[in-house]
Parts: C-alpha cells; structure tokens; sequence
C-alpha cells in the first residue's frame, strides 16, 4: 500500500527544521513591511551561528534600512548590501530544500475543495468515458487522424493536411480559443491571458501583439464563455473542458498553421465551425465507437482497479448507477432489451440492473427520488457531468482529473521543488526592497527581476513548453482551477483513488490563509497527503 505524504511527521523528528520552516513561511507570506536583516531570532538556535538566521519580522521598516542603518551610504555599500541580503535569503532557501523534498504529495490522494463524509453517501453515480472507462493515447490520434480526413473528403480542405499528425503533447485542457481570432491560450482565475501562453497556429503571438489586440491582456466578460462554458451569440471565447478536445484543439492549430503557411486567406470563424463539426461526426456516426470495438486492446485501458472499487462499494450496500449526458430537450425514458431494441412501455421506476436510453437529468431525480447530499457522482467533465448536480439539485459532486497523476509527480522533482522554493523566497524579497528608489538600488533589483522571469518561465515549461500547467498561471489558479473549486467537492487522478478510504472518512480541505490572515500553520500539502501509511488512518468496520 502507497503512503501519502505529510510534512508534519518529518518536521517533528527536527525541531530545528521545524522552527526554520515556520520563520520561513511567516517571512515569505507577511505583508506588514517591517523587517531586519541578519537579525537573531528566537526560531533558530544561536548554535548554528549568523549563517542560519532568517530575515525576520522585528522592529524597523525597510525603507528606514538607508544611511542610518548601514555603515555608509555610497553605492557601492548599498549594492553590497542589497547582494549580502540576497545571498542570505538563498542560503536559507537552499537549507530549507532537504525539509520539503521529503514531503511528496502522494499522486493517489483525494483532495476536498469542500468538506464531506463518505459516511453521509447512500448512492454513487458514474459517468463513464474517463471515469470509469480509461482510454490509451492512441485514440486521440484516431480521433485526429479521422478528423482531419472529414475535413478534407467531405469539407474540401486542402489535401496537404495529410502532412500534419497528432502531438499529443501540444495541448492542454482548459485552454480558450478566441474563435473570431483564431488564437488559442489559456486564461487565469480572474480573466487575465497569462502572456507566453498565446498561439495562432502552431506559433506563439508576440506578447506587444496580444497587448495590442486585446488593448491589455485582460478578456472582457461579455465574449468569455457563459458560467457553464457555453458559448452563445457575442461570447467569441471557447473553453475546451472535455479530454475528448485535445484532438480538436491540435486540429484547430495544425488546419491555422497551414493556412498561415501558404498564405491561404480564410474566415476563422468558419474553420471553427468545421472543425467542431468534423469532430462531432467521429463521436455522432458512431466512427470511433466502431474502430474501438474492433481493436478494443489498443484503444481501452482495462480497469481492473475501477472494478475493484465497484465490488467494494457492493459489498457495503451502497447503491450504484451509470448515467451519461441526455439531449436537452425533454424526452422521457425508454427500457432498452438485451438486443438494444427501444420499448413502448411507460417507465415509472428504475428498475435494479436494467438498461434505460433518453431520458433526462430531471426525469431520473423524478423517478428515484434521489436528491441531495446522500448522492455522490463522479464525472471528468465539470460543466456537463458536475455543475448542474451540485448547483440546481445539492449533489455531492468528483472529479476525474487524470493530468493530476503527473502534475503532481513533476512537482514532486527536486527541480521543481528547488526552483518554486526559491522563487517564492525571491518574489518575497522583490516586495520587500522594492521600497529602495535610488539608481544603484533598482539596477539590483531589476537583475532580480529578470531572475525571477526566468524562473517563471522555467516552472511553465516543464510542465507543458506551451501552455504550462492545467491548474496554475505563473501565479494564479487557471480558469479551470476555479470552476474545479467551484463545482467539485472532492478531486482524484482516478476513481481508484477511493481505494485508499475507508468509506467512514471524512475529507477535509485545506484552510489556505486568505491574503489578509497571519499563516497559523506551514500548509504546504494536504491533509490528505501526509506521510502516513492508509493504513493507520483507517477505520475498522465489518464491511472492511
């Protein structure tokens, strides 16, 4: 059995660490101004020497740090100084380094956005593409490769398109593309492009271009799309949400890029509409269903953990379903034979291991009575398979988030673990001295700047070249981040990941200071993800 991971246990081995960590942490997150440098501290034992005290919160301003504080004010010593501070803050980042990288964060964990007990759950319900059903990379280059073929046998696309085939590294999900424009990017929590991350074609848009076209880098509500990811009349913005997209997303950049290459004069918007649409025939004429039926080996992961997690739901007397998307329009059920033959009969119940097509969402609630927090269902999808189930009818809603098994390993590296240690550390500093005005003192400064640039632009690239993390910005949570938060209770790589709980366990989010509050507590993984065997977090019950 795996172990998660927590850096309580570790730290309590060495007080030392322990007290360095939290100095760190107050330093690095404390927005008051008031500073020394080299000071001692009551966090560090005196026995290490100057070497180990933090920059510490004390008694005198930054900006009071000038002629009075330091033996000499000429710009050499004020660069010195600006240098030993920095220097200093390094070494105790780098100090710090061993601490964190023994406390991964277990890529089988369950993280809550909101608190819930398994205890409270009568009733699972399941999507099933990504969900319960797994698929190999190769159907993502079936689904390319079929595509791009509609649009040239059927929508008179140039032939040589047959020279472009699927990257499956070149995309991600949750990006937006600007239809009117052709541009595909990705946008934070708060509407703003993180600049780097903007591509027409398989190129990227200078930073001054998308300025100019977007008179900044902010996207105004009214084209973003509606709160369910819609796109209607006047909202020019199309997310991507569905794993499914990543072909149509790499479709869309290859038919641009070739375009743009042979200076082929062509309306954006109506390459949009035919690629959306030739994707949509590979799934509505039933291609892809069909080559996966015949080569089901190449194209399906076999689950064996998915059933495993069946049977254990069976065993405790837990109520399961499988429901999939219905046509928005009204249409009530019908039972469906062995043979796939639709019936004529009235559905007035669901009954226990039938098969029913059609249907709706408010249909199904009608029939089973099954409202409210009792029901937990489990979709990749947040706008189709999670919004409506928590916000209209108090579902208790996971996501299937199957990049987060390998978000969650890079950010385990020690690069990674060194390079956002330090940035963290650097921007901390950069907001403190930012206070010195003179020239000498904003020459260093500006080298630190571009440092942290670098940086920035290192921490986006290893984990996608173009487009970088699913869940961040340089700093910000993404634009799928915050509809994850809003529309998902709980969140998992994988529905094994239940698995690793009992079904009593009660999740609980992290309590992430807001910007305002004093940080209590070093929080840097969850709860969830501590350093402790499942095991010993297990309750024993009979059903167990």
């Amino acid at each position: 059995m795996p172990t998660l991971s927590l850096p309580v246990s570790n730290l309590l081995r060495n007080k030392e660490s322990f007290k360095r960590l939290i100095a760190h942490f107050k330093y690095s997150h404390t927005r008051s101004g008031i500073w020394t440098v080299n000071a001692s501290t009551p966090w560090i034992s005196s026995s290490r020497g100057p070497k180990s005290a933090l920059v510490s919160r004390r008694q005198v301003p930054v900006g009071q740090l000038t002629a009075g504080n330091m033996s000499t004010s000429s710009r050499e010593d004020k660069t010195s100084w600006l240098w030993s501070v920095y220097n200093e803050t390094k070494q105790q980042t780098q100090d710090l380094i061993p601490v964190i990288s023994n406390n991964f964060v277990n890529p089988d964990t369950i993280f809550a956005n909101n608190q819930m007990s398994l205890q409270d759950i009568e009733i699972y319900g399941f999507d099933y593409d990504y969900t319960l059903a797994f698929y190999s990379s190769h159907l993502h280059t079936l689904i390319f490769n079929i595509a791009r073929d509609i649009l040239i046998d059927e929508h008179r696309y140039p032939e040589g398109l047959k020279e472009y085939d699927y990257m499956p590294n070149f995309v991600i999900r949750g990006l937006h593309y600007d239809v009117q424009k052709a541009l595909l990017m990705k946008i934070d929590a708060f509407h703003y492009i993180q600049l780097g991350t903007v591509y027409r074609g398989l190129n990227p848009v200078p930073e001054k271009e998308v300025i100019a076209m977007y008179e900044g880098s902010h996207v105004p509500l009214e084209i973003m799309s509606d709160f369910y990811g819609k796109s209607s009349q006047g909202h020019t913005m199309k997310q991507f949400m569905d794993i499914f997209s990543l072909p149509e997303m790499t479709l869309l950049s290859c038919v641009n890029d070739y375009f743009m290459k042979h200076n082929i004069d062509y309306e954006p918007v109506h390459l949009y509409k035919d690629v959306k649409e030739a994707i949509g025939d590979v799934h509505v004429r039933g291609i892809m269903y069909r080559a996966v039926e015949a080569d089901i080996e190449k194209y399906i992961c076999y689950g064996e953990q998915t059933h495993a997690v069946l049977r254990k739901l069976s065993k405790n007397g837990k109520k399961m379903f499988l429901i999939t998307n219905s046509p928005f329009d009204f249409v009530p059920f019908r039972r469906v034979t062995d043979k796939g033959v639709l019936l004529w009969d009235r559905i007035h119940h669901l009954e226990k291991g039938q098969i029913y097509k059609q249907g709706n969402l408010y249909e199904f609630l009608r029939l089973t009575g099954w409202r409210g927090s009792k029901v937990l269902y489990f979709g990749d999808h947040i706008y189709s398979d999670l919004a409506d189930l928590t916000l209209k009818h108090g579902w208790r809603t996971g996501a299937i988030i199957p990049e987060l098994r390998k978000e969650i390993k890079i950010m385990n590296t020690e690069e990674y673990v060194h390079t956002m240690t330090w940035l963290q550390a650097l921007t901390a500093l950069l907001e403190q001295m930012q206070v010195h005005q003179d020239p000498a003192s904003q020459t260093v400064i500006q080298q630190w700047i571009n440092e942290r640039e670098e940086m920035r632009l290192r921490t986006k690239d290893i984990f996608n070249a173009q487009f970088g993390s699913l869940f961040r910005t340089y700093h910000n949570p993404t634009y799928f981040s915050r509809r994850l938060s809003r529309f998902a209770d709980i969140y998992m790589a994988s529905l094994s990941c239940l698995l690793n709980y009992d079904l009593q366990h009660t999740f609980y989010p992290r309590r992430t200071p807001l910007q305002h509050e004093s940080p209590i507590w070093p929080e840097q993984t969850s709860t969830g993800a501590m350093n402790i065997p499942f095991q010993s977090h297990r309750t024993t019950t009979g059903s167990e």
